[in-house]
């Protein structure tokens, strides 16, 4: 009974002090644990609010500043005037972000008179909607910002993370720079990010197959893919990064631990197949069907394509110009590959070429870039024709031919002596008629080979083929003589059937008079089947992107893109000394491939100390390093790694998707690194109590602030404006970085 009594005895006193002093923070109630995740998620809201709102005006930051032509918009800005003009033109990407550059052009009404020839060329004085161009950029490059946040969000990271990886790629220079302009990077990049947030939501609805949000997100992923591809073709590395978890979560519901029927894992395996396979290549096709809808009038890119595609469009010279081909013509010959002219003049070879080899010392043939009476050539039939019956016998693919020089009389000839530069290939020259018609006659005989429709009519500006004498094929690698051969381009024969220059057609008849051949009657435009255009293009597409193999003063190599080695010019302005310099931020590029290394090097720890039954990580910790920050490092080696084994030009600007996905990897690992997959906090977000990790917070903090300033620091090189002293410049000339107006 005492005990009780000072039991109650503490409590009344325990109570009056209470109310003496009033309420206290520690006696009020604690929130709930649904409160405590509302809470949560208004500060993830809250958080990537704010970072869109800054994307924002990083990117429209002085956007109509210059208004001028800057690096690459004198291409896509081109190609934007040629869809509203519906005039063809080539070039090496598909059309999809180029046709949605268009459609900008045409909600706003412009004409596309304009053609971005020259950088620097005024967009004021030429009246071109260039804001509403760049508006479009503007707004793809702001909204990766807040993708990139969502999908660190929907991986589980703390809000630090999702910030972080968010801000790498908000005070990007580099992608600012590129997202802001009249570029296809802005639709590349967040195509990208959408194809990566999409996956990582259909991935949790894992435990849910089939229903509406799991095929709903399955089929996001694959119609964002398919705008990853309809961009640029690296967008296969973004079907590489997709389909290796692709085929690991295959793999994982093949085993029979996970319950499933072959029945029920093959509807898994097709749903996977058409969403991300038939889906996007049914899309990527659609664009390139609207791409040829459109472009339906003769232009600019109608020399890349077969005749019988340039006859597919309006008002192409193929309709108006094409005449047929008789025997006794005079004609000019064209290389379709060097755009040369076959030519031959009375200089001969000399008696001795550099190496010490001795030549033939016939008359030279060569090619030539410009009209000249030294082009004209005579086609003549093997037999000659009687005298009083040479008019109106046209000549067919197959047919065996002769050609005779006109200007010299001379009849042109292959023989078995090396040529003047290649010394694996046949010397092409040209003898007198006395020989050409007895000992030499058969040397003087060429097969025409076409390359479509073998026995059709030889017509002008049509009708592509090769020249033959006993597997040897009239050759030119565009490759310029020397000083005895004036500089023109070399002609011999070679015996590489698949080699593309040897492709020759007939590009005048310089002596034709008869009325009814030089009449015009309009035609109507041919029609050819989708599939043959499309893989005609795509063939074309592959051929010359392989072909960009020459030197440029701002290319570099993969391996120093992550250390931004160095950028690229974009623009410059003489009169106030301000330029445009595509180059990174620097803290964040460097933090990036710091943090790569790291994990990396986590992984192979782990993996290490696993071989002798040492735990080091949890079970979070370890789910989160080899599923979530496993698939985006294997993300980020399919955009990078493989610029390594591809021999054309490459660019920094080629990194970004790559870039872009270091960033979210970032966050991941900033998460890792300071204890965010521990025990506590892991606890602690289980049960809904509280945590404050002050370690990620500082150190948050300072990357930030490193990372706006180094934004701050390049931001005149990324705008353009202000104009920079040369001292200035000097201080920003980091790396190999070779900035304008540094002396």
């Amino acid at each position: 009974m005492a005990s009780e009594l000072r039991q109650r005895n503490v409590a009344s006193k325990k109570k009056s002090s209470a109310q003496l002093r009033g309420p206290d923070a520690s006696s009020s109630p604690k929130p709930s644990a649904p409160d405590r995740v509302k809470q949560r998620d208004r500060c993830y809201r809250l958080a990537n609010l704010a970072l869109t709102v800054l994307a924002f005006a990083t990117r429209f930051y002085i956007i109509n500043h210059p208004d001028q032509v800057v690096f690459d918009e004198v291409h896509f800005g081109k190609f934007a005037s040629y869809y509203l003009e519906r005039t063809y033109y080539f070039d090496l990407h598909p059309p999809f972000a180029k046709m949605l550059i268009a459609f900008v052009g045409y909600l706003v009404n412009y004409n596309g008179a304009f053609k971005f020839d020259s950088i620097g060329d005024s967009y004021i004085d030429n009246n071109v909607p260039y804001i509403a161009y760049r508006s479009l950029s503007a707004v793809l490059g702001s909204i990766t910002v807040p993708i990139v946040f969502k999908t660190l969000q929907e991986s589980g990271y703390s809000v630090w993370a999702c910030s972080l990886g968010a801000s790498l790629v908000l005070f990007d220079n580099a992608h600012i720079a590129e997202t802001r302009l009249i570029l296809l990077d802005a639709t590349l990049i967040v195509s990208v990010a959408l194809s990566l947030l999409c996956y990582v939501k259909f991935s949790k609805q894992r435990k849910n197959p089939f229903s509406f949000k799991w095929w709903a997100w399955l089929l996001a992923t694959g119609v964002s893919l398919s705008c990853v591809i309809s961009t640029k073709y690296v967008g296969t590395f973004t079907f590489m990064t997709i389909g290796s978890a692709v085929c690991i979560d295959l793999w994982n519901l093949l085993d029979y631990r996970a319950g499933l029927t072959m029945k029920r894992f093959l509807q898994h395996f097709f749903a996977r197949a058409f969403s991300l396979i038939v889906l996007p290549l049914g899309i990527f096709l659609f664009w390139f069907w609207v791409h040829f809808a459109i472009l339906t009038q003769s232009g600019p890119g109608d020399s890349f394509m077969s005749p019988e595609f340039q006859e597919t469009l309006g008002d192409n010279i193929l309709t108006r110009d094409a005449r047929q081909v008789n025997y006794y013509d005079t004609i000019t010959l064209k290389n379709k590959h060097a755009n040369a002219l076959l030519h031959s003049h009375e200089a001969r070879y000399p008696l001795r070429y550099d190496d010490g080899r001795i030549s033939s010392q016939g008359q030279q043939v060569t090619g030539y870039g410009t009209p000249d009476v030294n082009n004209d050539w005579q086609i003549l039939p093997e037999v000659e024709f009687p005298e009083d019956d040479r008019v109106g016998h046209p000549v067919f693919g197959g047919n065996k031919i002769r050609l005779r020089h006109v200007k010299t009389n001379t009849m042109l000839l292959t023989h078995d002596v090396a040529s003047p530069t290649y010394p694996t290939n046949q010397e092409f020259t040209t003898v007198s008629m006395e020989l050409a018609e007895g000992e030499r006659y058969n040397d003087t005989l060429f097969e025409i080979a076409m390359k479509k429709n073998a026995r059709d009519i030889i017509k002008t500006k049509a009708g592509q083929f090769r020249l033959v004498h006993s597997n040897i094929n009239l050759w030119t690698p565009g490759k310029r003589l020397p000083e005895w051969g004036f500089g023109q381009f070399e002609i011999n024969g070679n015996k590489n059937v698949q080699d593309p220059a040897n492709w020759w057609f007939i590009d005048e008849i310089t002596d034709l008079t008869d009325p009814e051949r030089l009449n015009y009657v309009p035609k109507e435009p041919k029609k050819l089947p989708f599939l043959t255009k499309y893989l005609e293009l795509q063939a074309i597409m592959f051929a010359q992107n392989n072909a960009l193999t020459s030197s440029h003063p701002y290319a570099s190599e993969p391996i120093t893109w992550p250390f931004l080695v160095r950028g690229v010019s974009f623009w410059t302005n003489n009169e106030n000394r301000s330029q445009i310099y595509f180059v990174g931020n620097f803290v964040g590029w460097w933090l990036e491939i710091s943090l790569i290394a790291v994990i990396v090097g986590v992984m192979a720890a782990d993996q290490l100390t696993q071989r002798r039954n040492v735990q080091a990580l949890n079970r979070t910790a370890r789910s989160k390093l080899y599923n979530s920050l496993g698939f985006l490092l294997v993300g980020w080696a399919c955009h990078y790694f493989p610029f390594f084994l591809m021999g054309r030009q490459k660019f920094l600007h080629h990194y970004l998707p790559a870039h872009l996905i270091a960033a979210v990897l970032a966050g991941g690992i900033f998460d890792f690194i300071f204890g965010e997959f521990d025990d506590g906090p892991v606890a602690a977000r289980r049960s809904g109590r509280p945590y404050r990790n002050t370690k990620i917070i500082v150190a948050f903090s300072v990357i930030m602030v490193l990372l706006v300033s180094c934004y701050v620091y390049y931001a005149p090189l990324t705008y353009g404006d202000p104009g920079l002293t040369v001292e200035q410049v000097n201080a920003r000339e980091l790396m190999n970085i070779e900035l304008h107006f540094a002396k």
